[in-house]
This record gives structure tokens, C-alpha cells and sequence, in this order.
């Protein structure tokens, strides 16, 4: 899965596949001031470059944030239950299942999907299939060990 969040473009990941999201033009108004002491920096503690360094950095902000605000809700939702399909099913593949964390993210993406059904867009079929697929995967890893388990106690 990539999260492509870089400033020259930006993509949400889907199901689906890669959705670019348009970048917003300008802001209207001037950019607010940069306020270093809100960081818990005093400005006159900042030379030249770090104060450069930090406006950019808001910039960069500034421009991620308006790109997420471009995506609709729902792609962004559903690309966050798609990478915790990805940490449930990383979980799922160690040589010792860590069955707890696995279990909070495939809880996680059930919260997701579940509580929210009807309003994931049209991603949301395939998102509740990947659910139905990661709690099977769960069962026949979990099986799978326990029936390595009783082979070697015979």
C-alpha cells in the first residue's frame, strides 16, 4: 500500500486502485503568519534558515492539508480501513501470529465498515469483502496452527 502525500502530486489508494486527487489552486488571502512561540519556540531563538525552514514546513502543511480536504471523506476512510487490513494481515503472516494485534485490527476495520455502512461510496462492497477475506484468513491461520500444535503431540 502507498500513501503518496509528496507535494508534486497526490494519489489516494483504493481497492479500487490509485485515485489522483487534484491539487488545489492558491489560497485566497494572505498565508497566516508563522508563529514559532505556538511550537514552544521562541522566535528570537530562530536564526534565518530554521525560521525558512519552518515556514516551508507549514507550507508543506498547509498544502497537505487542502489536498486532504480536496479528497472526499469516504476515499480517505476507506483507504485508513485499507492499511488496517494491511497491519492485520502483516500480523497474521509472522511465524508466530500475534493473534491480539491482529484481532484489534480486523476489529478496527469492523468498526469501520460496520458502523458505517451505506456511506464508504463506491469502495465500500470491496472494503466489506477484504473484511470477509481477513477474518477467514484469521480462522485458517488459527486453525492451521493449532492443527501444526496437535500433529507434534502425537
Amino acid at each position: 500500500m502507498r500513501h503518496n502525500l509528496g507535494l508534486a502530486s497526490m494519489s489516494l489508494w483504493t481497492p479500487g486502485g490509485e485515485h489522483p486527487v487534484d491539487r488545489p489552486g492558491p489560497r485566497e488571502g494572505p498565508a497566516a503568519p508563522v508563529d514559532p512561540s505556538a511550537e514552544g519556540l521562541p522566535a528570537e531563538d530562530l536564526s534565518p534558515d530554521e525560521q525558512a525552514q519552518l515556514d516551508a514546513m507549514r507550507a508543506q502543511m498547509e498544502q497537505v492539508q487542502a489536498q486532504l480536504l480536496a479528497a472526499p471523506a469516504s476515499l480517505v476512510v476507506v483507504n485508513h480501513a485499507m492499511g488496517l487490513y494491511e497491519l492485520a494481515a502483516l500480523h497474521l503472516m509472522q511465524p508466530a501470529p500475534r493473534w491480539a494485534e491482529a484481532s484489534l485490527a480486523i476489529d478496527a476495520v469492523s468498526a469501520l465498515v460496520e458502523g458505517l455502512e451505506g456511506r464508504l461510496g463506491e469502495d465500500e462492497r470491496t472494503v466489506r469483502e477484504a473484511l470477509a477475506q481477513l477474518r477467514a484468513a484469521y480462522l485458517e491461520v488459527r486453525s492451521r496452527q493449532e492443527g501444526d500444535k496437535g500433529d507434534t503431540a502425537t
